[in-house]
């Protein structure tokens, strides 16, 4: 039995998608324990891609459950448009195969409207968020205003519940930002409407996952975005609004943290963010273009283009630092294939000559600081259909030994391709 935790060490995008799609043959639930359809995971199994915004990505095998834990905002209307999608493509996900948790929050029509309006207020300031309704909603649920699916049990609570907000939220929208008002019974309409669909697969998610440990069941974990979109622990402000991080399985999927067996941190073999926010090993050369290029580095939400950059051991290494890593599932090394040199940054040089080793929290004094580089020297040969370590060429199995020294932690799973067995794996977490 084992309960493993699976979260992003970078800006998110590192690729966990494939990741806990791999390793959900040997656990029996899966869970999504924070965030919202903001993320977008992408899987490809036998040549077939995938794009997830809110269901766990095992769900695509046979005998899984999979959650989504009170710790996730729900847009109803992008879950049951996932629901059919991959209906269309053949895969049925019923109330055996998926379970909601009754205290998720929900995102209401008036939570995406004050997103866009707040970006679109913002101009230049903008910290680039989805526009997908996450922040307003989260904002809600801290100030206990919220509206959480169990409400779409009740209609008269529903009905109260989106009357009551909308006399703020429709004050700030008319008022604040000049934007048109949401009419109450049109939306209490439309989420009566939808929860007719949801209400089979509506449960208390914490006690069935402690059903299924108390069985001797292993469970799976998946983060959404990375540790450095924490709003805690981020490069706060331009961060996500919840906790990506291993402690948030607790609140957010109500799992005693003495269940949890292990972490593994997805990274990416170089970096990349989407938004806004600092961004030290940032190219805009000709490797960076390479890399956005290959990598086909472009949002599975948003479609935006990803910036990228060398792959940055401060990062990482703070990631394993603060989630108790106990081992990095590397993604998306093809990519570097071709590159004559590659760089790793192991440290900031800052205005005052000295060397930082972590990130700080000054966004004003990271972004006058400069990335110290290691160069390495790169490899031609394609190693997409390498299956076992050995195999790897030496340039490039040099650089992922570099990779494990300078960030921190050993290397669990080394990816070197998109499709689920173009994957080796080292250490087996649940061995």
């Amino acid at each position: 039995m084992a309960c493993v935790v699976i979260v992003g060490s970078q800006w998110g995008d590192e690729g966990k998608g494939k990741i806990v799609d791999l390793l959900t043959e040997q656990a029996r639930g899966i869970v999504r324990f924070q965030g919202g359809n903001n993320a977008g995971h992408t899987l490809v199994v036998d040549g077939e891609k995938f794009i997830l915004h809110l269901i766990p990505s095992g769900i695509l095998h046979e005998n899984k459950t999979c959650y989504i834990g009170n710790g996730v905002v729900v847009d109803p209307a992008v879950l049951l448009e996932e629901l059919d999608n991959l209906a269309k493509r053949g895969i049925q996900v019923g109330p055996d195969k998926l379970r909601l948790s009754e205290r998720a929050h929900l995102i209401m029509p008036y939570h995406m409207a004050l997103d866009m309006a707040r970006e679109a207020a913002k101009g230049g300031q903008a910290i680039g968020t989805t526009g997908r309704g996450i922040g307003p909603c989260y904002e809600d649920k801290a100030a206990r205003s919220g509206i959480r699916v169990i409400d779409l049990t009740d209609p008269d609570t529903l009905k109260a519940k989106i009357e009551a907000a909308l006399v703020e939220k429709n004050f700030l929208l008319e008022k604040h930002y000049g934007q048109e008002p949401i009419d109450a019974q049109t939306v209490t309409d439309q989420y009566l409407a939808m929860a007719e669909r949801l209400k089979p697969y509506i449960t208390d998610v914490a006690l069935e996952l402690d059903q299924l440990w108390q069985k001797g069941e292993s469970l799976l974990f998946e983060g959404a975005q990375g540790v450095h979109l924490d709003i805690d622990h981020g490069t706060y402000p331009f961060v996500t609004s919840s906790n990506p991080s291993p402690g948030a399985v607790s609140t957010g999927a109500g799992v005693g943290s003495n269940k949890l067996t292990g972490v593994l941190g997805v990274v990416k073999a170089y970096t990349t963010r989407v938004g806004g926010g600092p961004f030290p090993t940032e190219l805009e050369d000709e490797d960076g273009r390479y890399m956005q290029k290959v990598g086909a580095e472009f949002g599975a939400t948003t479609g935006r283009p990803r910036r990228t950059g060398w792959l940055d051991s401060v990062v990482v290494s703070q990631a394993v630092r603060l989630c108790g890593m106990t081992g990095l599932c590397l993604t998306k090394l093809d990519v570097l294939t071709g590159l004559k040199t590659i760089k790793i940054c192991v440290g900031y040089q800052a205005p005052d000559g000295s060397v930082l080793k972590s990130m700080p929290a000054s966004l004003d004094l990271l972004g006058e600081c400069k990335p110290i580089y290691e160069e390495m020297e790169g490899w031609e040969e394609d190693i997409t259909n390498v299956r076992k370590y050995e195999d790897l060429p030496q340039a490039c199995r040099n650089y992922l030994e570099k990779v494990s020294q300078t960030c921190g932690a050993p290397l669990s799973v080394v990816s070197v391709g998109p499709a689920r067995d173009a994957t080796i794996i080292l250490d087996d977490p649940f061995a």
